[in-house]
């Protein structure tokens, strides 16, 4: 009997060995995809090796130049330079004005220029104010110092943030970033440790111990930045630590993760961030945080203080709150990017916080009143990374991306004024504790009204591109909508 020209074909095609592709089985497709996911986890590793450590330095030294008045503050400051009433509050509060609104032209000069010039720049700037800090000896010329100092810093925090999108996806960036902002709490119980040594340098070169705190702190700064220039990187394409296949790699994960969404530089981009309402939703989830998180790290040692212990202890017991933040930040990043949630973490530690000032509150017995203070910092610094990594996840498009964190956490920062002004009347701070609760809650609602709204949103796009037979290939179609494509998805 004959065989047909399938058959024939198909018999033809079996016996080349030299055409035959082999196709893998199950087992072997496993193997495959296990290999390249631990090659992943391997490159993410050596990334994190070579950029974390910096910019978590660089946060380190920007924070602790941002809330060393409050160590100076007990240190002799307004002794020394009569701050009574409100003067301190005022001092306090002028360095958020210029440090919001720079926000925004900042992160756009990062687009412009590369990180490794810009970000140095900056930190020289405003190492060079910390600096001459020093030399202020009067009220209005250390109201002035400040207004200097919020305008050159900004640029940092909404920058690494920013800059940390370009070389992460967003399923893992939560957890670096809250290892990057662990800087912040390392520095606040640094801080203190810092200043109750430095404290001890009075009189040396005719200055006071406070005085001393801002020149030490500044030169620091300024010696970092210097050498910043030449050891920051710039981008995964061009990251010199990197084989020619992990920059292959890296570039090809991110632009899976971006769903070929733009990465260029046009105004539209900007005007999208500014008039997508989900920015201002998480701008209220942010504001909600910030105004206790100032509040901590401006008045915890006055707040301790005015417990009953000396200055000098006062520095010291400023330590475990901000160690015992640092400690659950990391663990919130890390569980966060494991379950690929963020609003379930932010209502925890709201909550969390929200518990330590109803015992800060109602308790007059120190021991008690220091438990809360703990609790505080603990709840509420783990919420910060988590919520930047929510907004950099939430918007598409490089240059959208990082106007919507500029935006968030430049408006987020004007309730710095807030904190600033809201702790003056010791040694209970009724109204201080009272407003900070009110607004650990303005968080928790805006945090639901964001999970609600991009849930919705997810099954809106997800029925349309059924509907419309749309997948990764029409991405081409969708790049200039950003977070509007069909194809992309929020984090809830």
């Amino acid at each position: 009997m004959g065989t047909s020209l399938h058959e024939k074909s198909s018999s033809e095609k079996i016996g080349d060995h030299h055409d035959l592709t082999p196709i893998p089985t199950k087992d072997e497709e496993a193997a495959i995809l296990a290999v390249s996911e631990a090659e992943r986890k391997r490159v993410l590793r050596k990334m994190d090796f070579h950029l974390l450590p910096f910019v978590s330095f660089l946060y380190l030294l920007s924070f602790l130049d941002r809330a060393n008045i409050g160590n100076a503050k007990i240190a002799g400051m307004s002794h020394d330079l009569h701050l009574d009433g409100l003067k301190y509050n005022i001092i306090a509060a002028v360095f958020f004005l210029p440090y919001a609104f720079f926000e925004v032209p900042s992160n756009i000069c990062l687009k412009l220029f590369r990180p490794s010039v810009w970000i140095p720049s900056i930190m020289v700037a405003w190492g060079t104010v910390m600096t001459l800090m020093c030399l202020c000896k009067t009220y209005e010329a250390l109201i002035i110092a400040r207004v200097f100092l919020g305008l050159t810093e900004a640029g940092l925090f909404p920058g690494i943030t920013f800059y940390l999108s370009l070389w992460y996806r967003r399923r893992d960036v939560a957890q670096r970033i809250a290892i990057f902002f662990s800087a912040a709490t390392i520095a606040g119980a640094f801080g203190g440790l810092l200043a109750f040594g430095i404290e001890h340098m009075e009189g040396i070169g005719g200055l006071y111990g406070w005085q001393w705190i801002f020149c030490l702190e500044g030169m620091a700064t300024v010696v970092f930045a210097f050498l910043s220039y030449f050891f920051m990187y710039d981008y995964p394409e061009t990251a010199g630590f990197l084989t020619d296949s992990e920059r292959t790699m890296v570039v090809d994960m991110l632009k899976e993760d971006r769903h070929g969404l733009s990465t260029g530089f046009q105004g539209k981009y900007i005007v999208q961030a500014l008039t997508d309402k989900r920015t201002w939703f998480q701008t209220g989830i942010y504001m909600g945080l910030l105004i206790p998180l100032y509040a901590i790290s401006l008045f915890t040692p006055t707040i301790v203080n005015e417990l009953g212990f000396e200055a000098a202890d006062a520095q010291l017991l400023t330590v475990p709150p901000f160690f015992c933040g640092c400690v659950m930040t990391i663990l919130f990043g890390h569980y966060s990017d494991k379950l690929n949630k963020r609003g379930p973490f932010i209502i925890g530690g709201c909550l969390l916080s929200f518990i330590g000032y109803v015992v800060l509150y109602t308790q007059e017995a120190a021991g008690a009143s220091y438990v809360g203070a703990i609790l505080t910092a603990t709840g509420v610094y783990p919420c910060v990374p988590v919520t930047l990594a929510w907004v950099g996840s939430s918007a598409g498009g490089d240059l959208r991306r990082g106007v919507a964190l500029a935006i968030v956490i430049g408006m987020g920062n004007l309730g710095g004024i807030c904190s600033s002004f809201i702790y003056i009347k010791p040694p209970r701070f009724h109204l201080g504790h009272g407003m900070i609760m009110g607004w650990l809650w303005v968080a928790i609602f805006f945090s639901c009204l964001c999970m609600y709204d991009f849930n919705r949103q997810n099954k809106l796009k997800e029925a349309r591109c059924r509907a419309e037979n749309i997948d990764e290939s029409r991405e081409e179609e969708f790049k200039e909508m950003g977070n509007d494509s069909p194809l992309f998805r929020y984090t809830l």
